[in-house]
């Protein structure tokens, strides 16, 4: 007998498996620029790009132009198979990096991506052990869930053996502290590998982790951090595996966001912007890493591994991106929208910390700025106002962090969809911290 699972969201879901967190209230019918349109007619800012991904905003004309062009020519392949926009799309990506970052595998899903770069390293380097941050995610497939602490480890069981979870380094709720209690990330970075040291049975393979770590809190690593951990992962001859699923191709206001560190990752994972909103994912390293796999039998043959459709697509990305030079828009527009965040932190006492880069901040709601507890229910409120307000805001829907914002709005949101934004926040905050006194 089927019946009618608990909703809230008055939409018959009867036939849906749950994934996480709730359903939105509404069903969206269709979507444009920084707006989603509701069933009912609403119109929504989508200050979440979709699931993160939708960097050129919805239904971008270049986009549709390719999409159409492609599916009437060529759209999937035998995985063995190489059409022209996958040799395009690597050779244009090698492009934008480093010169040692010159050999690429075209996958579809930022998980499958992270799977399959640790499996490279696995096999390049012949250990299997793999560290990776506290509050980290990576995705839901095997090795990407096992290197993944900041949700979804209860209740399935063992992971494979030989993960290890790094501290994570989060200047707003500082572990170690210098004298004048600011985060010694240095210090907490020893006592971490010591830690990973002294349970690591000598297989030690690579480290994973985001630039900027989104799902687990939007926590940036200061500066100097991922400098300090490439050279321990050089000293214990690691891979440093670079996951950039949300902060690639001109999000944080610069290509990558490893730039700012000076370091190049032995691996980088690319995903969700790279398809700007379709499924298409990225593995890229180095000529000796590749070759070294190659000759150890490398395996990872998928379905839609090189399929050309969304090639076709990333390339299409690559051309907006550099000829709207969005980059520097990223730069730009996040600083209205930091600006914005700062002026919401200055009127609202619930408002205790506000971090990213670009068009990727976050802020962080608590009910005492001096104990820094976090506001689970106000932030739970204060989305669902958002939402009534029109305005949709990704909650990090995880316990203890329900009053963490993600914000990242489309790199071709304008400056006043940016300020609509906030003041629909601005109301959100007023209104729920105030009902909530």
């Amino acid at each position: 007998m089927t019946t009618q699972p608990e909703s809230t969201t008055g939409i018959d879901t009867r036939n849906l498996i749950r994934y996480g967190g709730r359903f939105s209230p509404e069903v969206i019918v269709r979507a444009s620029g920084s707006w989603v349109h509701t069933a009912d007619g609403r119109k929504l800012l989508d200050f979440t790009s979709g699931q993160m991904s939708a960097i050129l905003g919805h239904s971008h004309p270049d986009i549709v132009a390719t999409v159409t062009r492609q599916i009437g020519e060529l759209d999937h392949l035998f995985s063995g198979m190489i059409s022209p926009p996958v040799l395009e799309l690597s050779a244009r990506l090698s492009d934008t990096l480093p010169e040692a970052l010159d050999k690429v595998l075209l996958l579809s899903t930022g998980a499958e991506s992270n799977e399959a770069a640790i499996r490279m390293a696995k096999l390049v380097t012949g250990k299997h052990e793999i560290v990776s941050f506290a509050r980290s995610w990576h995705g839901m497939t095997h090795a990407a869930a096992a290197s993944t602490y900041s949700a979804g480890r209860s209740g399935y069981g063992p992971v494979a053996p030989g993960n290890f979870a790094l501290p994570t380094p989060n200047p707003y709720r500082p572990d170690f502290t210098h004298p004048d209690g600011t985060l010694d990330w240095q210090r907490q970075l020893d006592f971490g590998f010591e830690l990973i040291d002294a349970q690591s049975t000598g297989s030690l393979a690579a480290c994973i982790v985001e630039p900027i770590l989104s799902s687990g809190g939007v926590i940036e690593p200061p500066a100097g951090y991922f400098a300090a951990l490439k050279r321990k992962c050089e000293q214990r001859r690691m891979l440093l595996i670079v996951d950039e699923a949300q902060t690639g191709l001109c999000r944080t206001g610069s290509w990558y966001a490893f730039e700012r560190d000076g370091i190049v990752p032995d691996i980088l994972t690319l995903s969700k912007t790279l398809g700007a909103g379709l499924p298409l994912a990225a593995v890229i390293t180095t000529t000796e890493i590749e070759q070294a796999a190659h000759e150890r039998g490398y395996l990872f043959f998928t379905t839609h591994v090189s399929d050309p459709l969304v090639a076709a697509v990333g390339v299409t990305v690559l051309d907006v991106l550099q000829r709207d030079g969005l980059d520097t828009r990223a730069s730009q527009a996040g600083s209205v929208l930091r600006t914005g965040l700062l002026e919401l932190r200055d009127r609202h006492d619930c408002v205790g910390d506000v971090r990213g880069r670009g068009l990727m901040q976050g802020i962080e709601l608590v009910t005492d700025r001096e104990t820094r507890q976090g506001a689970d229910r106000l932030g739970a409120a204060v989305t669902a106002r958002c939402f009534e307000l029109g305005l949709h805001m990704n909650v990090v829907q995880l316990p203890g962090m329900g009053g963490i914002f993600r914000i990242a709005p489309p790199l071709t949101a304008s400056d006043d969809e940016i300020r609509t934004g906030l003041d629909i926040l601005d109301t959100a905050i007023t209104e729920c911290a105030s009902a909530a006194r």
